[in-house]
This record gives structure tokens, C-alpha cells and sequence, in this order.
């Protein structure tokens, strides 16, 4: 069964693929007789199935930039902004030209002319250096991906708990307090196990619950003494909902069992 780590990365892979075709179309749509030429005089009698495989970049690419903002705000957010200022025109812009022509514009079909004859100033084409830097700080993002392997696994767990924790607090509204508790503890247990694996922490039982991982987080000096404390007394709440049969939960403790989960999986990495 594949990971969710692998579909993440097949996932960049078709981006990145699909935006090798893009930058094809986009010149196949803003110079098409220059652009013909090339693809001919590159891969000669292979030249008309290329030209086959190109997509309308009018109607492809912002399915491609939806996918890819996502991406990138994830991967690279420090880009996140450069990767954005190529597609849309900027805030303070008095004019159209070339340098202050964006994607946007190009798939508006925005052309500048001047004088009787009207010369060309700006149009389409301009988008093209646009979206090769688009292109470029995706691809950036595979060798992000390739070097921090344990990020990305953060994030994708991150998204996951995130989703269960929403879940837990649903089930806590609707007054399933035990069963929001049960599912709150599932997910600090994976949390502390995910903390553990990334320090190194040996974990001497086979399937450690939350008790044994904050020992020895603990022990290896990951975590300090408050903190400890801090997560046993989310174990404790725990188990009451899994195993003190007698006892209710009260929904203050769910409360605080919930608040304290979003915290640590927040807060300890």
C-alpha cells in the first residue's frame, strides 16, 4: 500500500510534468510559427506527436496553479510569495509593460500597441519568463522534498492529526465524550511516538502507549519536567476514557484533553 509520503511525491512529480507540457503550450499559444519550428527542428518526424500531447494553456493552467500554490505553500513557503508576485499583476502597477506584465494578463490575451501602425509593446508572451520561474520553484521544491524527508512526513502527519483532532471535537459536541477522549489519546500517542522516532529515543516495548513514550521523551532529555507532567495528565484523562468504566468524563475534561493535544502536536517535534 503506498504511503501517504509516496502519493505526496507522485503527486509533485505530475506537477512538475504537467508543467513541462504548460510551458510548451504557452509558447505553442503565444508564438505558435516560432515555436512549431523549434519543436520540428528538435524531434523531427516525432515532432507532430508532441505537438499532439500539448494541452490549452488558457484551460489547463489554473487548475496547475491551484495545485501548485497549495504545494509550494507547503514545501517552500519562503517562495510562496515570489511564486504568487508571476501571476498576478502588481498592486502598484500604472501601465502595462513588459515589465510589469503577469500570467494573469496573458490569459486575459492583454496585447499594448502604439502609434498608427500599431506596433506591438506587449502582449501574451510576455508570460513566458512568468511561468518558467513558476516552473523552476517547483522543481525547486523536489530537491526540498529529496533532502527532508522527516519535514515533509511532519506535514503530512501534521494534516492527518489535524483532521482527527477536528473529528474528536466534533464527537465531543454531539456529547460522545468517551469516544472524542479515546480518539484525542489515539493521536497523542502517534504524536509522541512520531517525536520519539525522530530523536532516536529507543522505545524498549513493542507497542508503547502514551505513558511509556513520555518516560522515556523524558529520559532522553526531549522533553522537561512541566512538559512530562503536562502529557500525563492528558494519559490520565485517557485512560479514563478508555478503561475507568464507573467513572464519566466530564466534558471540562474533554475540553482540556483536546486543547492540550492541539498544543503538543503543535508545539513538541
Amino acid at each position: 500500500m503506498a504511503t501517504n509520503l509516496e502519493r505526496y511525491k507522485k503527486d509533485l512529480e505530475s506537477l512538475i510534468e504537467k508543467g513541462h507540457l504548460l510551458d510548451y503550450a504557452i509558447k505553442a499559444e503565444t508564438r505558435p510559427s516560432e515555436f512549431k519550428e523549434l519543436i520540428e527542428k528538435t524531434y523531427a518526424e516525432k515532432a507532430p506527436q508532441i505537438l499532439k500531447k500539448i494541452p490549452s494553456f488558457l484551460g489547463t493552467y489554473q487548475s496547475w496553479y491551484s495545485e501548485a500554490l497549495a504545494l509550494v505553500k507547503q514545501l517552500l513557503p519562503d517562495r510562496l510569495a515570489d511564486f504568487v508576485s508571476h501571476y498576478e499583476p502588481p498592486k502598484a502597477r500604472k501601465g502595462l509593460t513588459y515589465a510589469s506584465y503577469r500570467l494573469a494578463d496573458t490569459l486575459q490575451g492583454l496585447n499594448v500597441t502604439q502609434g498608427y501602425l500599431k506596433e506591438k509593446v506587449v502582449g501574451p508572451d510576455a508570460g513566458i519568463p512568468h511561468f518558467a520561474q513558476q516552473l523552476a520553484i517547483l522543481e525547486s521544491a523536489k530537491a526540498r522534498f529529496e533532502s527532508s524527508l522527516f519535514d515533509i512526513a511532519q506535514l503530512v502527519q501534521a494534516d492527518l492529526f489535524d483532521s482527527e483532532v477536528d473529528a474528536a471535537d466534533h464527537l465531543a459536541k454531539q456529547g460522545f465524550l468517551r469516544a472524542a477522549g479515546a480518539l484525542a489519546g489515539v493521536v497523542l500517542e502517534r504524536h509522541l511516538l512520531q517525536v520519539a522516532e525522530h530523536h532516536k529515543v529507543a522505545i524498549n516495548k513493542k507497542h508503547p502507549g502514551i505513558a511509556d513514550l513520555n518516560e522515556a521523551l523524558k529520559a532522553a532529555g526531549v522533553i522537561d519536567i512541566p512538559q512530562w507532567r503536562f502529557n500525563q495528565l492528558l494519559a490520565d484523562i485517557r485512560n479514563q476514557c478508555d478503561h475507568n468504566k464507573k467513572t464519566e468524563p466530564s466534558p471540562e475534561q474533554i475540553a482540556d484533553l483536546l486543547a492540550g493535544v492541539k498544543k503538543v502536536t503543535k508545539s513538541i517535534f
